[in-house]
C-alpha cells in the first residue's frame, strides 16, 4: 500500500465536527491489530457525516453524556462506536474540547490494503461482496476492517492498533449534501463525500 504517513494529531480534531468532516475526505482508516503487514487492513475515507452534540436533534450526545455514548464526550481524537439494530457498528471520530460530545461518522470507505481479508470477513454475512461494495457503508466498513465495541474510546492519533492518517492524497472535488439515515436533523448539510468515488455509499 502507499504510505500512510503519519496519523493525525489531536490537534487536527479539537475543532467543531462541521470543520473537522470535510478535511477527513481522502485520509486513510487503518486497522493494524496484530502489527503484521499480514494483518493490515486500511481504506480511504470517502464519505462522512458531521453531529454536533447539543443542539443536533439527531446527535447521540444531545441530551448529555450516557454510559453508551461516553466516549463522544471524552478527549478529541479517539473513536466512539456504537451498535445499531442490535447487531451493526459503527465508528466515529470524537472531535472538539472533550465534553462538547461532537463527533464524525465513517460512512465509507475505499479499499486500498488489505481486500481479501476485508472480504473474508464480509463474507461471513454475504456470500460475496465485490470491491466497491466491502466499505461502502458504516456497518459495512467496521465489519470489513474488524471494528467493534472493544474499540470503542481507543486513540487514533497514535500508531498502531486503529489510526487515522495524512499519506498526503487530497480529493478533488469534496461534495456537500444533507446527512443520510437519520429522521432527524434532515434537513442539515453536513455530509460530505468524495464526488469522484465509486464507495460512495449513496449518491
Amino acid at each position: 500500500m502507499p504510505r500512510a504517513g503519519d496519523p493525525l494529531p489531536p490537534a487536527f480534531y479539537e475543532r467543531p465536527a462541521t470543520d473537522v468532516a470535510p478535511d477527513l475526505i481522502g485520509k486513510l482508516l487503518v486497522h493494524d491489530p496484530h502489527g503484521t503487514a499480514g494483518s493490515l487492513r486500511a481504506g480511504r475515507i470517502v464519505e462522512v457525516e458531521a453531529y454536533r452534540g447539543h443542539g443536533d436533534p439527531a446527535a447521540h450526545s444531545r441530551n448529555g453524556p450516557t454510559a453508551r455514548n461516553a466516549s463522544m464526550f471524552g478527549p478529541p481524537g479517539h473513536l466512539y462506536v456504537y451498535l445499531i439494530y442490535g447487531m451493526h457498528w459503527c465508528a466515529n471520530a470524537v472531535c472538539g474540547p472533550a465534553g462538547v460530545g461532537d463527533a464524525v461518522l465513517v460512512r465509507a470507505l475505499e479499499p486500498v490494503h488489505g481486500v481479501q481479508l476485508m472480504a473474508a470477513r464480509r463474507s461471513r454475512t454475504r456470500r460475496r461482496t465485490r470491491c466497491r461494495d466491502l466499505c461502502s457503508g458504516p456497518a459495512k466498513l467496521t465489519e470489513a476492517l474488524g471494528i467493534d465495541g472493544a474499540h470503542d474510546g481507543c486513540d487514533v492519533t497514535t500508531a498502531g492498533g486503529i489510526s487515522i492518517c495524512d499519506d498526503g492524497w487530497v480529493p478533488a472535488d469534496v461534495t456537500q449534501a444533507m446527512r443520510i439515515g437519520i429522521s432527524r436533523g434532515t434537513e442539515l448539510p453536513w455530509r460530505f463525500y468524495d464526488a469522484d468515488s465509486a464507495h460512495v455509499s449513496r449518491r
